[in-house]
């Protein structure tokens, strides 16, 4: 069985997901919707990689159930930028790269958690299929409103 496999590629996904959550969080605070929402969503991506790794004991890994986050120093810097800022053109750009590159990788974690199901149903592991399918919806969803704000800011943004 490669589940062990799978189960360390979406661990990594998922704890890259909340350096992504997060650091859009510190980058975008002078916009409420995307300081607040990112940091709701980085927080299910830690709950995800805390169960990651507590089932990945199961198939003998050792995985660090503690999401990697960015540094206190780092992150107080980000958000002092952000309000310093503003909501100019160039932030605004900034934040459609930003939301592009979280789509990408909000997609891709989506893909890896589908795997896993796929792969925990073909071997009759239910635990393992009870996480993702609870922990795959939060992934969607993540992408979806990604998508939707791509949508949303875009107009503004690039007809500007």
């Amino acid at each position: 069985m490669k589940l062990d496999m799978a189960i360390e590629e979406l661990h990594r996904s998922e704890n890259h997901l909340v350096t992504v959550l997060t650091s859009m969080s510190d980058k975008h605070k002078a916009d409420h919707e995307v300081f607040y929402v990112t940091r709701d969503m980085a927080k299910w991506s830690r709950e995800h990689v805390a169960d990651l790794a507590r089932i990945g004991r199961d198939f003998g890994l050792d995985l660090d159930p503690e999401a990697s986050e960015d540094p206190g120093l780092l992150s107080a810097m980000k958000q002092r930028a952000s309000v310093l800022t503003g909501r100019r053109s160039a932030p605004g750009l900034l934040l459609l790269a930003d939301l592009r590159h979280l789509y990408r990788e909000a997609a891709g974690t989506s893909v890896d958690w589908e795997l896993l199901a796929q792969g925990a149903q073909g071997a009759k592991e239910q635990e393992l299929l009870d996480i993702a399918e609870r922990c795959h919806p939060e992934s969607l969803r993540i992408t979806r409103w990604a998508n939707a704000h791509l949508k949303v800011t875009s107009p503004q943004v690039l007809a500007s």
